[in-house]
């Protein structure tokens, strides 16, 4: 059973509205057994959404904004994408039969992630430029021709987005005091804080968490006060100098009283690898963000340490398993037998 099944009366649903279902959301909220401890938290989890269909959250407010496209009449689907948001797309136009059209910026967008638009039938044309110059070109061709803008500024992407802040009230009996995620073009946190506040209005919590969003430090405009013309991080799903959500994402700050911090590349593949090597948890680059910075905050004291934290894990580690890689052990290669590979292993 998919969001739209689950959470209809929270959705800009109705009876004329398709059924478009791949199973997405009911991802795990899976409890610290390490990283909290060693962290001083008594209560931290982790909402690991890279167990979605398509690997990412983005398939929560796809599915709504894919329904809602069909009921209104579309049936060719368009977005600017650096990965997670076209394999979404892709996925859920051949799920029901329309056309994909994905524009990327070339040569900044991680194979895996290309590799699923392509194999889900969507037609992948390469701009050159940023993000925010696919974006742009695509807004200005869904404005002129019938085609459906199925980047997160179609307020329908939100709609689903939000659904990840019931289950997480669902799953706790209550909101958490502390929800970090990786902002990029900043639809997910203003989607949570929507969520969170509906579901606070309807009585299923009791309070609302402070929002706390993690950007990379070479793509940071929330952080800087002004566009980054050309982002450049490791954390490529949040490589974005101009985020269509920014006000959005300024208001769930402020009205949460939470903050948007930026963090290294460094510490983005150093909290990766820990959360991997610690948890069992393999998340891309950009899901480790809110980790390093929440890894940070509890260093300079600025959580605290009997709170509810929750840390989203926004995507599968395999969407871009190459930065990872550049910073674990290679195999160990040899010759020999299994006494031979004993004798390295020191069994």
């Amino acid at each position: 059973m998919g969001v739209i099944a689950r959470y209809r009366e929270y959705l800009p649903v109705g009876p004329a509205t398709p059924e478009v279902d791949l199973h997405e959301g009911s991802t795990p909220l899976v409890p610290s057994r390490n990283i909290g401890r060693a962290l001083g938290l008594e209560r931290l989890f982790f909402k690991y959404e890279g167990l979605n269909p398509t690997g990412s959250f983005k398939d929560r407010g796809m599915v709504v904004a894919v329904a809602k496209a069909l009921e209104g009449g579309s049936r060719v689907l368009m977005c600017a994408s650096t990965g997670n948001t076209s394999a979404s797309m892709a996925a859920y136009a051949a799920r029901t039969g329309v056309r994909a059209i994905v524009v990327v910026p070339s040569g900044e967008i991680a194979m895996n992630k290309l590799s699923q638009a392509l194999m889900y039938g969507a037609k992948v044309v390469a701009l050159k430029g940023t993000f925010d110059t696919a974006l742009d070109a695509v807004r200005e061709l869904t404005s002129r021709y019938p085609v459906a803008l199925m980047n997160s500024v179609n307020p329908n992407r939100l709609e689903g987005q939000k659904t990840a802040a019931f289950e997480i009230v669902d799953a706790l009996g209550d909101a958490p005091d502390y929800l970090l995620l990786p902002v990029g073009n900043a639809g997910n946190i203003t989607a949570y804080w929507k969520g969170f506040r509906e579901y606070h209005k309807a009585g299923h919590s009791t309070r609302l968490p402070r929002m706390v969003g993690a950007q990379a430090e070479g793509a940071a405009p929330i952080v800087a006060g002004h566009p980054i013309a050309n982002p450049r991080t490791v954390a490529s799903a949040i490589r974005i100098g101009n985020p269509a959500s920014w006000e959005g994402a300024t208001s769930a700050r402020d009205e949460s009283g939470g903050l948007i911090a930026a963090v290294t590349d460094t510490e983005i593949l150093s909290a990766q690898i820990r959360l991997a090597n610690t948890e069992g948890l393999f998340a891309e680059p950009a899901s480790a963000a809110p980790l390093a910075l929440l890894i940070r905050l509890v260093m300079e004291g600025k959580i605290e340490k009997d709170s509810t934290t929750v840390v989203v894990l926004t995507g599968s580690g395999l969407k871009d398993p190459d930065a990872a890689l550049n910073n674990v052990e290679p195999p160990i290669e040899l010759d020999g037998d299994a006494r031979t590979l004993a004798k390295v292993l020191k069994l």
